[in-house]
């Protein structure tokens, strides 16, 4: 099962992907405000998978906001927030949690004599933003590892960096 977005109410829209043809344009119609809309779907060959990088990912908890999420990171600061349509932040975490600044925190992915390192620092959000429920402080910058809890407000992410399990 898949879900994509509705252009018009922001609801999902639920699928299951083996029954569409996604080589060519699908027309979805929403069930909540009736909005029918087209969308044509890129794939990817095998060749292209393994050749993107992986540099670890945000995975955000399910709660009772939201459902479970996982963001892909990129080397580079990595904007983490709360969704709003038309904002363009790297991790854009679906969530009604009104304690999540739209752009909350920055985690930051650098390499280092071959190693990946894991930076957080917060955005002067209202809430403050937590690692394993020590704050981190105005201007801090402080370095995360593979399955440190975050807390952004009321909302809980994982780091899983490359190669951990899931």
């Amino acid at each position: 099962m898949k879900k994509i977005r509705c252009p018009k109410c922001d609801d999902f829209i639920i699928f299951d992907e083996k029954t569409i043809d996604m080589e060519n344009v699908v027309v979805f119609k929403c069930q909540h405000c009736g909005k029918s809309f087209k969308v044509k779907f890129k794939r990817k060959n095998k060749d292209e998978e393994a050749d993107e990088p992986d540099f670890g990912s945000l995975v955000v908890v399910e709660n009772m906001f939201a459902h479970r999420q996982v963001f892909k990171l990129h080397l580079g600061d990595n904007v983490v927030g709360r969704r709003n349509p038309g904002d363009s932040i790297d991790c854009p975490i679906v969530t009604t949690d009104p304690s999540m600044d739209r752009e909350h925190c920055v985690v930051n992915v650098s390499e280092k004599n071959g190693n990946l390192v894991f930076r957080i620092r917060d955005c002067n959000s209202n809430t403050g933003t937590f690692v394993m429920n020590v704050e981190v402080t105005k201007k801090e910058q402080r370095i995360i590892h593979n399955s440190d809890i975050i807390s952004l407000g009321a909302t809980t992410l994982i780091l899983k960096t490359p190669g951990a399990d899931e």
